[in-house]
């Protein structure tokens, strides 16, 4: 009998709570500062921050309390690598990832359908035992809906060619699933509050037209910054593929509206994509 491989969580207990109960009471609470329903739509992607909960937890919540109690055949999640460089994507492609709430077990057909489909897309899973930028988001998913599968997709390429081909594969693969696809991001790093704030307004136009390619041309040319930018890019080209007509901005905010100190920011932010009524569309770009 195979032991089905777990990655286990690296950052419990130092980005967020490693007790369960804490945990999960700091969520709760996260959620109950956002009095806003649903927005209406129909949810098929997200844009999400991934820095300590201490400091962009009450970011994330807004979208994550968007889709709190929806039912997804699964969530698709991607995120930049901070740790190690390497060409293309890595998913992990079986077992599951822990955290103090239990283990998320992988969507495998839905994984292996993305590998057969995606160009320069690995299963290797040693690149994400470290990586923070995926496993920062599981417990908010693990609140919002209870029980669910997952497909973890970390990009070590955040070019544009790399975005758009693992965008297609993932719409190849998902076929008539209903799938949430969640891209880890921050934005702007360490420069002064008024400075963070211009270049995070760039970034946020793209995102709130669901601009991929000017996102990307914008990031090469050093207007605007963002750590996940391949992921955000991927998530707005696949929600656009899956049909989503609406973005919604649900919030920004930066670290030094946290902690005070304004000489140099990390910029956060809660962007939701949703289909409004019309037809999926199959489309990446």
């Amino acid at each position: 009998m195979t032991v089905p491989r777990v990655r286990r969580s690296a950052i419990a207990g130092s980005w967020y709570p490693g007790n369960p109960r804490r945990l999960r009471e700091e969520i709760e609470g996260y959620f109950s500062r956002i009095p806003e329903g649903p927005l209406g739509g129909d949810p098929v992607g997200m844009v999400v921050p991934h820095a300590g909960y201490a400091y962009s937890g009450q970011v994330a919540a807004y979208a994550y309390r968007q889709v709190m109690g929806r039912a997804f055949d699964a969530v698709i999640l991607i995120g930049p690598s901070h740790r190690q460089p390497f060409r293309g994507v890595s998913v992990y492609a079986g077992g599951g990832f822990e955290t103090p709430l239990g283990v998320v077990p992988i969507d495998e057909g839905l994984a292996e359908g993305i590998l057969a489909n995606g160009r320069d897309v690995s299963d290797t899973p040693d690149l994400h035992a470290q990586e923070h930028s995926l496993e920062i988001q599981l417990p908010f998913l693990q609140v919002a809906f209870g029980a669910f599968s997952l497909v973890p997709l970390m990009m070590g390429d955040q070019g544009t060619e790399t975005c758009r081909a693992l965008a297609g594969a993932i719409l190849r693969a998902v076929g008539n699933r209903r799938v949430l696809i969640v891209g880890s991001s921050d934005l702007s790093h360490y420069h002064p509050y008024e400075r963070a704030l211009v270049l995070d307004r760039r970034a946020l136009d793209h995102l709130e037209r669901m601009d991929s390619e000017g996102l990307l041309q914008s990031l090469e040319a050093g207007l605007c910054e963002a750590c996940g930018g391949g992921p955000a890019a991927v998530t707005m080209m696949a929600a656009r593929g899956l049909g989503a007509d609406r973005a919604t901005l649900l919030k920004y905010a930066n670290s030094g509206d946290v902690t005070g100190d304004r000489s140099g920011v990390v910029g956060y932010a809660s962007l939701l994509y949703e289909r409004t009524g019309h037809e999926r569309t199959g489309r990446a770009g």
